[in-house]
């Protein structure tokens, strides 16, 4: 039954769009194989929210809204980021790369200020994820990442030094700074009792994997040291009461829409890079369907959306869990609903316990984990590469320190482009040759020969590589024609374009004819479109055979010379 053509065009456009967008969305073929997985997803969720406890209290604590508002978000958004993302293994939650961006926007709004930021950020991530930018990941570069991980990585050790030495954070947005206010502030004699915490603590999560790999040796140390601590009566600070760390949906003041912009636009594109990274890497450790980055960018949307609403933080596809995820055998999305499950069973029943943890014990989780972040042996390869590729990497790492990790990437991206540019200019090649033949017998031929100059252009001209392009042609003198040979230009704009006709303009007003051989059609619109093109002595004077354009080079010498003599 048709209604016409113009309802049987907009129902046919409507569909098409209907499944374009289906592919990001839930569907059974994401739990084909859970019939046979079940168990092991089952156990690889719960053995993740025993490794999450201790990271979801340290970096909300980190973050400094409070250790309930992290295990909120680890249960909310790992919950509703593991059904609606594109990877089966990824686990959602707090991290300390999110720490990081959060230190100071919670120094400066207040706690408050996080629900209206991940709201704001949920809802650029699920636009980013509907629009397909999920495939952008790939065009970051290697040394980029490597050095943003080692910059996070420094960055959440140093934030770790007040709880390590257990005196209250100074105040200050730089992590460098506050970490040594805090060793001034500190007193030798009440040292002690923190440091042999976080000794403990470094010594059992370095040591236990040892024993055995499946341990939870964060969850061990941390239990360990909870008892070590009340055993022995120490005066240590320690997370304290948990609030109730699940609220009825909840609607942020909207008022601070304006201000808190650029925040949630960082915690949005810091969120979107590590999940989608998080999720590449799960891919390569597991065989399991490759993960649909744009609908990853979804679910990680929707799960920060849900978690805002319901007090907890923006959130992040969690690089570290999702390993542990893959290691323990999980196979489809049921472990993220286990291990959120786990979290909410810990929060109802145990709370009371968990408050009782010491920070000194969080904080050396963390210093553990930033350690283990940093992968050397690819540190190594990057600065082994190249020269360029080093100075990202540390520019990067350096920047993140030093600033904040948006501007830290803005950076790397920056350094990155212009050693790239860098690379493409140095390869732009320009020679020269003259015509000869080479006999004897064509003496008179090759000295008219000699007043022809060729240049063979190799390469991409653009901006990066005009400069170096226009010195080339600065000295020609006792020439009467000068044939550009273009077919191995690769790549040409609207800077290289102008250059090409500054070039000609200034030899044929030296009386010096120019021809060109070989450009791409396509270059020869930029050409035009700039002008360049008119300023060839005549419109025949662009070949492309190479021998038609000799002999026109040989004519037009030829009569140069004649007219000379004349």
């Amino acid at each position: 039954m048709s209604f016409g053509p113009e309802v049987d065009k907009i129902t046919c456009s409507l569909r098409e769009r209907l499944s374009l967008l289906r592919d990001l969305l839930p569907s059974r073929s994401d739990y084909g194989e859970l019939r046979s997985s079940w168990k092991g997803d089952i156990v690889a969720g719960v053995t993740v929210g025993v490794v999450a406890l201790p990271l979801a209290l340290a970096f909300a604590i980190t973050a400094g809204v409070g250790a309930a508002v992290g295990l909120t978000t680890a249960i909310v958004a790992g919950f509703v980021a593991g059904i609606f993302g594109g990877s089966s293994l990824q686990i959602s939650g707090p991290t300390g790369a999110m720490a990081v961006v959060l230190v100071p926007v919670v120094a400066r709004y207040g706690p408050g200020c996080i629900y209206l930021v991940g709201l704001m950020a949920g809802i650029m991530i699920t636009v980013a994820g509907i629009v397909r930018l999920g495939r952008a990941v790939a065009y970051l570069p290697w040394p980029l990442v490597e050095g943003f991980t080692v910059g996070i990585a420094a960055v959440i050790f140093l934030q770790q030094v007040p709880g390590a030495l257990g005196v209250p954070k100074p105040k200050g947005t730089s992590t460098a700074i506050v970490s040594l206010r805090a060793i001034e502030h500190s007193h030798l004699p009440a040292l002690w009792q923190p440091l042999l915490l976080v000794g403990l603590v470094v010594m059992l999560m370095v040591g236990l994997p040892r024993l055995h790999r499946s341990l939870p040796a964060s969850l061990i140390a941390v239990i360990a040291s909870t008892l070590l601590a009340r055993a022995s009566g120490w005066n240590v600070p320690e997370i304290g009461k948990l609030k109730n760390a699940l609220h009825l949906p909840m609607i942020p003041h909207l008022g601070q829409i304006p201000e808190l912009a650029s925040a949630a636009m960082a915690v949005a594109v810091l969120s979107s890079i590590e999940s989608l990274l998080s999720a590449k890497v799960a891919d390569g450790m597991a065989d399991v369907v490759p993960a649909n980055l744009d609908r990853e960018l979804v679910g990680q949307g929707l799960g920060n959306i849900a978690s805002s609403l319901l007090g907890g933080m923006p959130a992040t596809g969690a690089i570290a869990r999702t390993a542990v995820n893959a290691r323990a055998g999980a196979r489809t999305r049921v472990s993220a609903v286990a291990h959120s499950l786990t979290l909410l069973i810990v929060v109802l029943g145990a709370s009371s316990l968990v408050g009782r943890i010491p920070l000194a014990s969080l904080a050396a989780v963390l210093m553990v984990t930033s350690f283990r972040m940093v992968n050397r042996l690819n540190v190594t390869s990057v600065l082994h590469s190249t020269r360029s590729d080093g100075f990202v990497l540390i520019a990067t790492a350096v920047a993140t320190v030093a600033t904040n990790l948006i501007v830290a990437i803005e950076i790397g991206i920056a350094v990155a482009g212009t050693m790239a540019l860098r690379h493409v200019a140095r390869s732009t090649k320009i020679t020269t040759e003259r015509l000869t033949t080479g006999r004897t017998e064509d003496a008179e031929s090759d000295l008219l020969a000699q007043h022809i100059l060729v240049y063979k252009i190799d390469g991409t001209l653009f901006f990066g590589a005009t400069q170096r392009f226009l010195q080339a042609f600065t000295e020609v003198s006792d020439v009467r024609v000068v044939l550009l040979r273009l077919a191995n230009v690769n790549g040409l704009d609207a800077t290289g374009a102008l250059a090409l006709g500054e070039i000609i303009e200034d030899l044929e007003r030296r009386g010096i004819t120019v021809l060109i051989k070989g450009l791409r059609p396509e270059f020869m619109r930029i050409l035009g479109a700039v002008g360049a093109i008119d300023r060839l002595a005549h419109v025949n004077h662009s070949f492309d055979n190479l021998e038609l354009a000799i002999a026109h080079a040989r004519v037009h010498a030829d009569r140069i010379t004649h007219l000379a003599q004349a």
